[in-house]
């Protein structure tokens, strides 16, 4: 064993109240980063994907019509008065398949959805409700949003007239699967559809208004034969949407929207968020070190005669510096190992007392091996760190000085 480790573990284990204590302090900094981040994760992946649930990535229309202008003549002279914004029609992307195939094509998408949608009525009876009709091809929309999984009953449409409504709806309705719903659409337009399945999406206004068709049957309903309303998109990171919106838009000359434009206020919440997690952990850090380094401050005033004899039998300043940053490190490693196990056990127990009726977790935690890593390697460095200068201070003691210390 080298002279520097095997005397860095003597002077732990001579110290060892000082050694138990600062290891617990370091084991407690590391526990609040683990727990701390573990739950600003989990909130922030729970949140993302309830909102990411129910939207795509980046979505693509045709642009809007833009404001006409107003002239009026004023003697020889012709003058702009004003500009009126004209009534926005429904208009529809046509050539949409060729624009589709386009997208398949571009870098950094991962799935494409064309899909149809517009207001209507959903007539049961005497009740009618106000709905989101929306058409797509089954296959397609389920790579963008994963309505399969959330079914609670029956499956996902396929063709002809049928139906997939959300649970609020069918419960408002009386519906169940084989149920007809007569679905009315701007126009007049009417058709008679089949409920074929009921999900649950995890949102009460979408549980409430969504109903999904087959897109052929959509574009009926809703005028749009031979278009469709827009083009939504999954791309593998989410965080990339604003970028690959903008492609998008060059490369199609549509108007494109991400959802990170579309939930500004979730993302600086998000943001937030982190930045206070960020200090909060700085702050944890920087008490910590303060703990390490008063701790081997004071071992260095303890353990100046063996420092000095250590000199005088040829040790190099070097060496009795490498002493204390190794207890340092030390520390820091078994601080780190008691943190981790601790803040991980925060986390878990955390998790299962705090559920939902169903079982379910509030507030789902995201431990990782990245994160106990990253947290023990935070430990050890922040013991390093806090080494240094009580290991300056024992390499500068004078040797003749050192051993005449009582």
């Amino acid at each position: 064993m080298p002279t520097a480790l095997f005397m860095a573990l003597q002077f732990i284990r001579e110290g060892r109240t000082q050694s138990g204590l600062i290891s617990a302090a370091v084991g407690m900094g590391v526990a609040v980063i683990v727990f701390l981040s573990a739950l600003i994760s989990g909130l922030q992946e729970d949140l993302l994907a309830k909102t990411l649930g129910t939207q795509a990535h980046v979505t693509l229309r045709r642009p809007e019509e833009q404001p006409r202008p107003l002239w009026a003549s004023v003697g020889s002279a012709t003058t702009l008065t004003r500009t009126e914004q004209t009534a926005q029609r429904q208009r529809g992307i046509t050539g949409w398949q060729q624009t589709i195939a386009s997208i398949d094509r571009a870098d950094g998408v991962e799935a494409v959805s064309p899909i149809v949608s517009g207001a209507a009525f959903v007539l049961r009876g005497s009740v009618s409700k106000s709905v989101n009709l929306i058409g797509v091809q089954p296959e397609r929309y389920a790579s963008v949003i994963d309505v399969p999984s959330r079914l609670l009953q029956g499956r996902m449409v396929q063709g002809g007239t049928e139906a997939a409504i959300g649970v609020t709806l069918a419960e408002d309705l009386g519906l169940e699967l084989g149920s007809k719903l007569r679905v009315q659409a701007a126009g007049g337009r009417a058709e008679l559809l089949t409920v074929v399945g009921v999900f649950d999406m995890g949102n009460k206004d979408v549980n409430r208004r969504w109903v999904l068709t087959p897109l052929r049957a959509g574009q009926t309903l809703l005028d749009q034969v031979g278009a469709v309303s827009q083009i939504d998109i999954r791309i593998p990171d989410p965080f990339a949407a604003n970028t690959v919106a903008v492609m998008l838009a060059g490369r199609t000359g549509l108007e494109t929207e991400s959802w990170m434009q579309t939930n500004a206020q979730l993302l600086t919440a998000l943001r937030s968020q982190s930045s206070s997690s960020t200090m909060i952990q700085v702050f944890v850090i920087l008490s910590v070190t303060i703990g390490i380094a008063s701790v081997l401050v004071v071992s260095v005033v303890q353990k100046r005669r063996q420092i000095g004899i250590l000199r005088a039998m040829g040790s190099s300043r070097a060496e009795i510096a490498k002493i204390f940053v190794l207890q340092g490190a030390l520390l820091g490693i078994l601080g780190s190992v008691i943190g981790v196990g601790l803040g991980a056990g925060m986390a878990t127990v955390f998790t299962r007392a705090a559920l939902d009726p169903q079982g379910q977790p509030l507030i789902p935690m995201s431990l990782d091996a990245e994160l106990m890593l990253t947290a023990s390697l935070v430990a050890i460095a922040t013991g390093l760190v806090a080494a240094a200068l009580p290991a300056l201070r024992a390499a500068r003691l004078d040797p003749a000085d050192a051993i005449r210390h009582e």
